[in-house]
């Protein structure tokens, strides 16, 4: 088994779940007592959070190029960051990086490939929704139409991460106010929706809604078993 570094805290409540994941599906996958050879390394969200609000992209991504060498030194094969947003951190992450680095988006786009679809709307943060760092990823490279939701929708979406699920807090008016965007999306000529924050599969979940949904963090986890385990 290759042994996964995790860039973690953004936040905490996402990172457990990958924690949880990998190595319930190793324990699934390698049977008995098996569990995920890992390393975790975990930022302060409130210092990261503030950064990403205040625009210092080029600050944040120093930090996560650090991150990821860190874990590397720490004896780290395969590097996932445990969050969608700070994605847009991966060209300079990856610079003199040996380890092999994931892309949430790639485990993304296979996916929605898998599934014969072309055409998918994206919830995250305002970041994500509207940088183009993501969504170029799903249309350039797997050939997948991207829709997000209107500017008063994406605002929506965007609060509910950062005052609710960054501190696991789960709002049955929030939970329908998704169900009602991803219907919009829906009506718009979305055949699925990407999960593509890292605390949305907390609120949202396949049988919230009609059309596919694709669960990030969970296809994140999958992919990077594959390689850790091939």
């Amino acid at each position: 088994m290759k042994i996964i570094g995790l860039i973690g805290g953004m936040s905490w409540e996402s990172s457990a779940v990958y924690y949880r994941l990998l190595n319930e599906r190793v324990g699934s996958i390698l049977g008995g007592s098996h569990s995920c050879e890992c390393i975790m390394d975990s930022v302060d969200f409130e210092y990261i959070e503030r950064l990403q609000h205040q625009g210092k992209w080029k600050e944040l991504c120093h930090i996560m190029r650090d991150k990821a060498l860190k874990l590397e030194k720490a004896g780290a094969e395969i590097i996932l960051l445990c969050t969608n947003t700070m994605h847009v951190c991966e060209p300079e992450m990856t610079r003199d990086l040996q380890a092999d680095f994931l892309h949430i988006a790639e485990a993304t786009g296979e996916a929605i490939v898998s599934k014969g679809l072309n055409r998918v709307g994206l919830l995250g943060t305002r970041f994500t929704m509207e940088k183009d760092f993501y969504s170029k990823i799903l249309t350039d490279k797997y050939g997948v139409e991207v829709i997000i939701p209107i500017a008063e929708d994406r605002e929506i979406v965007h609060h509910c991460i950062y005052q609710e699920l960054v501190r696991g807090e789960i709002s049955p008016s929030s939970k329908k106010e998704f169900q009602r965007i991803i219907g919009d999306l829906q009506e718009k000529g979305a055949k699925g929706v990407v999960l593509g924050c890292t605390e949305i599969p907390m609120l949202i979940q396949q049988d919230d809604v009609e059309i596919t949904v694709f669960d990030t963090t969970s296809l994140h986890v999958d992919a990077a078993l594959k390689r850790a385990l091939n």
